[in-house]
């Protein structure tokens, strides 16, 4: 079984593509962006310290910077729980919170992903409350 290391750096089939259909906020032909997990990993490494960004505006933000008009809702679902699942396997072989995505910046209690982690809620909870962000 792959870790999510490995997950997240297997490359992937990403661009900007026309949206198949309509579902959710993207309407069919737009043009959307599907990004790989590192695309992801490496925007949420921009967000500074003390700054959060929920996920449709990361998913707002990624598509400006791609060319796209949205980012695909399904994948950064997946993406998200890749970054922060292998940020997590990061800090147990020993690395510090610097040197990891700080996904704590864009998860919070209520986003779905959350509830997902195999680590549970309260690192979230406790990443964000000490850089003084909402729960």
């Amino acid at each position: 079984m792959k870790s999510w290391n490995d997950r997240l750096s297997t490359p992937g089939i990403n661009g900007v593509k026309s949206t198949p259909r309509t579902m959710a906020d993207v309407i069919e032909g737009q043009p959307m962006l599907v990004p790989t997990a590192r695309q992801v990993d490496d925007f949420i490494r921009s967000i500074p310290e003390g700054v959060e960004m929920d996920v449709r505006a990361l998913r707002t933000a990624l598509a400006v910077e791609h060319g796209a008009e949205v980012t695909c809702p399904v994948t950064i679902g997946y993406h998200l729980r890749t970054v922060a699942e292998a940020a997590n396997e990061d800090l147990q072989r020993g690395m510090t919170l610097s040197d990891v995505a700080p996904f704590w910046r864009v998860l919070d209690a209520k986003t779905p992903t959350t509830k997902k982690l195999s680590f549970g809620a309260e690192f979230v909870a406790a990443q964000r409350k000490r850089e003084g962000l909402k729960p």
